[in-house]
């Protein structure tokens, strides 16, 4: 893109229940800096409940570029795909109303796509957060403990990747791969990047493209964001018949295991073999071990590298989000593969919990 031309853009937001974040994600679009560009933001609102779908209203009511429409699947991939066809601009920006964003962020993303000729680009994940146990979760999000070493995580990092946070394509690659598939719940953008390779396209993360992301402020809800994550990765896996990365299969296979541990121990114990069942009370006490003392370490880094107060938190903050993806992981396994393709009644059940 030259300097003197102007780029048409369309930024999709799919939104649900948004009402604590709402206004500070539309009043960072607004500040947005669209030297050249030519923007309207479609927003796909999943029949809010909360006051959202109001807000939005009121935003549209005094800014011609946004247009608010309605998503009534309430899933985010219909929601994307509901925006995305009704976008004028020739290069679409995802962006979530769960997130702020820098004043030069949709511009930068314009440039970086220029730049590079990549499929999709997008920035790392940067979070901020407000409150003690937030900001553990956060600073557990960031640590290599939890990511696995995923490119996506790390701040400073910029190059080729396996996926992006949110991301940004020309209309016509999206059109040519088919969109979004309406059948994943979660996951669908990891699904994405995996046909956009796939077809020989690349993703590039630029650390110039900054957002950031609001964490889940509570165990609870980070236990149930990330088995929604373990659960429907399975789906991404059958359909391509591989994972994005090996790392989305290690906390399954270590629940796995410690599960074949303990279901060892209950048929020694049943038959009376106090051998077997000490040796494999003395396997799953040395792995229990050896996870508590990395996670320790994980923790001290964390806090050396950030500050010292939420140390005490994060080894229990690491468990839940490597435990709920492992328990969703897991279950999603034991789902028969033909169900996914079929709107089964479990199916109804579990995608009702996991969406």
């Amino acid at each position: 893109m030259q300097n003197n031309e102007s780029v048409s853009v369309t930024a999709i937001v799919p939104c649900r229940n948004e009402i604590r974040h709402i206004r500070a994600f539309l009043d960072s679009v607004m500040r947005q800096e669209l030297t050249g560009i030519d923007l309207e933001i479609v927003v796909a609102d999943g029949m809010s409940g909360d006051g959202t779908r109001e807000v939005l209203e009121e935003y549209e009511r005094n800014c011609p570029a946004l247009r608010v429409i309605d998503n009534p699947k309430r899933i985010v991939s219909t929601g994307l795909n509901a925006a995305i066809r009704q976008a004028r601009g020739e290069i679409i920006v995802r962006m979530d109303a769960h997130t702020e964003y820098a004043p030069d962020y949709i511009r930068t993303c314009v440039q970086v796509l220029d730049e590079s000729r990549a499929g999709n680009v997008g920035g790392p994940a940067l979070t901020r957060a407000k409150g003690y146990l937030a900001e553990a979760i956060a600073r557990g999000f960031h640590s290599k403990f939890v990511s696995g070493g995923a490119r996506f995580h790390d701040p400073r990092y910029e190059g080729y990747v396996d996926t992006v946070t949110y991301g940004c394509w020309r209309k016509s690659t999206l059109l040519r791969l088919g969109l979004f598939d309406e059948r994943l719940y979660r996951s669908q953008d990891d699904e994405l990047n995996i046909r956009i390779r796939s077809a020989g396209g690349k993703i590039w993360q630029s650390p110039r493209i900054k957002s950031w992301y609001w964490p889940r402020a509570t165990l609870a809800a980070l236990f149930r964001q990330y088995f929604q994550y373990g659960f429907w990765k399975v789906a991404v896996i059958r359909k391509h018949r591989k994972p994005a990365s090996w790392r989305n299969l290690v906390p399954g296979a270590c629940l796995l295991l410690a599960l074949v541990l303990l279901g060892g121990m209950a048929c020694a114990w049943m038959a009376g073999s106090a051998y077997w069942q000490s040796g494999f009370l003395k396997i799953l006490v040395s792995l229990a071990g050896l996870y508590f003392a990395v996670s320790i370490v994980a923790a001290l880094h964390a806090g050396w590298r950030g500050g010292w107060r939420i140390v005490p938190v994060l080894p229990v903050v690491f468990a839940t989000y490597h435990l709920s993806y492992a328990l969703g992981f897991l279950l999603a396994i034991a789902f028969r593969p033909a169900a996914w393709d079929r709107p089964t009644y479990l199916r109804r059940i579990l995608t009702a919990i996991t969406r």
